[in-house]
């Protein structure tokens, strides 16, 4: 019922745990906006400890505003103080939001929009020089920028306001970096390297160039993300040592697929290959050590990926022909 009524007050540029909006939409709208509109600077924002963060006082508030039936407002209460079970111990904070909770990324996505998004709204059509674009995924945030100057009053507003709603800025992660069509010529002529990257829903954003030398927006699988789920298909593959390979060769299809499924995207091919490979030789030496005697080659071994792996190709459509079958104005 409260997804019901707050899908009609949620604005555009919000994406996180919403129906019909996917990490790959919020990142299709912030290729497009990077893309098509004058952005010159990125504000990469990082919200510390959110969802331990949370005021339950104001997200109280923030329900009663919108919601009159004092049931569920009742309900919303008993919902915070629930508390967690850990270890067999019950506790229960006075702030935050219930871990695990269902209605959790509601809460979070109702904090947020009282907080950042109508605030963020107004300040683009009150306070800006320039363009302004703006793309949140849960406690994800990142805002494009046209002039540098909008960028860092921006940013310093949005401290201030964080903290009057007992949220804070991670000093380390929030950086400003100069990033879109024109950061590369710029930075060279100041004698500066290449432009900076940033993440977003797992994957580094990078100004690159076509072949022609024009712009062109590369998106790359995160190094880190990529080498943890390495790590995780090598500890299952311990454990399913002597399965049979066509159980191995199954849930392995299923694994890559999987992956392939969310990074399969324009510009990511060498990253999903190089992963793909990676499986493959993980396997191979999974199967080595089942016996010491083991013939098993490099030659065979690609037989039995062909026959079980899918190939590394792309999936999903350039970011703006997607963007523009959603958002056809």
């Amino acid at each position: 019922m409260l997804n019901a009524i707050y899908e009609e007050d949620f604005l555009g540029f919000s994406y996180g745990f919403r129906p019909a909006r996917s990490q790959h939409d919020a990142m299709d709208a912030l290729c497009t906006a990077i893309k098509r509109t004058p952005v010159n600077w990125i504000l990469d924002a990082d919200i510390r400890g959110f969802f331990d963060s949370v005021s339950q006082d104001w997200l109280v508030r923030f329900v009663e505003h919108r919601v009159g039936d004092e049931r569920v407002i009742r309900l919303v209460r008993k919902w915070l103080r629930a508390g967690i079970l850990e270890d067999g111990e019950w506790s229960v904070s006075e702030k935050g939001t219930p871990q695990g909770a269902v209605a959790s990324p509601l809460f979070a996505n109702v904090y947020l929009h009282y907080v950042f998004d109508l605030w963020a709204q107004q300040w683009r059509r009150r306070e800006a020089q320039g363009n302004v674009v703006v793309v949140r995924y849960a406690d994800d945030i990142v805002a494009g920028f046209e002039h540098e100057a909008d960028a860092r009053r921006f940013w310093d507003a949005m401290r201030v306001r964080f903290e009057q709603f007992s949220l804070e800025l991670h000093g380390e992660k929030t950086r400003l970096l100069e990033f879109g069509r024109y950061a590369a010529t710029r930075r060279q002529r100041r004698g500066l390297g290449r432009p900076e990257t940033f993440t977003f829903l797992g994957f580094t954003f990078i100004c690159g160039k076509t072949r022609r030398g024009g712009f062109m927006l590369k998106r790359k699988s995160r190094g880190d993300r990529m080498r943890a789920k390495l790590q995780e298909v090598k500890e299952q593959l311990r454990r399913r040592m002597h399965n049979a390979i066509p159980e191995q060769g199954r849930w392995l299809r299923a694994v890559v697929t999987g992956y392939f499924a969310y990074h399969a995207v324009p510009t990511n091919s060498r990253a999903i290959g190089a992963f793909r490979h990676h499986v493959v030789d993980l396997w191979r030496r999974t199967l080595r050590r089942r016996s010491q005697k083991s013939r098993l080659t490099w030659a065979r071994m690609d037989q039995l990926a062909a026959a079980w792996l899918p190939p590394p190709h792309i999936l999903h459509p350039w970011p703006d022909e997607r963007f523009a079958v959603n958002h056809p104005r």
